[in-house]
C-alpha cells in the first residue's frame, strides 16, 4: 500500500462521512455536489478519492453544474480516474436532471408571469450552446398545452417559421402563445431581427384569435420579457 492510499481512499474515511453512506443516514440535502457527484462515479484514481476527483472536475467549470452539463465526453475523459462508462453516468444523470426540471411545469396551474414562462425554457435551453426557437402553447386558462422546438440554428440565430407554428397553435386549440429562444453569447438583448420576428408573429396571431403574450430571450440564469418592457 503506498503511503497516500489511506488519505486518499474513502473506504478508510469515518462511515458517516462516505458518501453513500452519509446519504443514507442523513439524506440527500446533507451531501454536497462533489460529494453526490462522487457517487455516480463510484472511485477516484491512484491520488485522488472519488470526492477529491469530484471536486476537481467542478472546480473546472467553477463549480456550476449547467457548464458541467454541457460538458462532453471528451471534456470528461481528460481528468485521470474517469473512464468512459464514468463519463456517460455523469452525462446521464445531468441529462436527468434537466428533464425532471423540465417535466415540473407541467404539474403547475398555469403560466401567471414571464417568469413562469423563463423556467420552463431555461429547463428547456439552458445547457445548450446553440440558439434554438421555441414555442409555448397555451390554454385559456394559460396552462400550458405543448412546447415545441421550431428551429435549432447556430452560435449567431435561428429561424422562426409563422406557417409552422401557428399550424401547431391550430392543431392544438391553443388560445395564446409564448415565444422564446436562447441567447447562448448571454446577452439578452434582443436583436432587430428578434423585434422584426415578434412584430410578425403578433400580426399573424391577431389574424388568428391567437394571441402572442409574451417573447422570452433566455440566458442562464436572466431573461428579457419583451412583455415586461412594454415592447411587446
Amino acid at each position: 500500500m503506498e503511503p497516500y492510499e489511506k488519505k486518499s481512499s474513502i473506504r478508510f474515511w469515518a462511515e458517516d462521512e462516505r458518501p453513500r453512506e452519509k446519504l443514507a443516514l442523513k439524506g440527500k440535502m446533507a451531501l454536497s455536489d462533489a460529494e453526490l457527484l462522487a457517487i455516480l462515479i463510484g472511485s477516484g484514481n491512484k491520488k485522488e478519492s472519488a470526492v477529491d476527483l469530484s471536486k476537481r472536475i467542478l472546480k473546472s467549470v467553477n463549480n456550476n453544474l449547467i457548464e458541467l452539463s454541457k460538458t462532453d465526453i471528451e471534456g470528461l475523459l481528460k481528468f485521470k480516474g474517469i473512464g468512459q462508462a464514468k463519463a456517460l453516468t455523469i452525462i446521464a444523470a445531468l441529462e436527468l436532471g434537466r428533464r425532471r426540471r423540465a417535466a415540473e411545469p407541467l404539474q403547475k396551474p398555469g403560466i401567471r408571469s414571464s417568469k413562469d414562462a423563463y423556467e420552463i425554457i431555461q429547463s428547456l435551453v439552458g445547457d445548450s450552446n446553440y440558439e434554438q426557437f421555441w414555442v409555448l402553447l397555451l390554454n385559456r386558462a394559460n396552462k400550458l398545452i405543448r412546447s415545441e422546438c421550431i428551429s435549432q440554428g447556430g452560435i449567431a440565430g435561428t429561424v422562426a417559421d409563422p406557417k409552422r407554428i401557428y399550424k401547431l397553435a391550430l392543431e392544438h386549440n391553443a388560445s395564446f402563445i409564448i415565444l422564446a429562444h436562447n441567447h447562448p453569447s448571454g446577452n439578452l438583448n434582443p436583436s432587430e431581427e428578434d423585434i422584426k420576428v415578434t412584430r410578425k408573429m403578433k400580426q399573424a396571431g391577431e389574424a388568428l384569435d391567437i394571441r402572442v403574450i409574451d417573447h422570452i430571450i433566455a440566458g442562464e440564469n436572466d431573461y428579457y420579457s419583451f412583455a415586461d418592457k412594454g415592447v411587446l
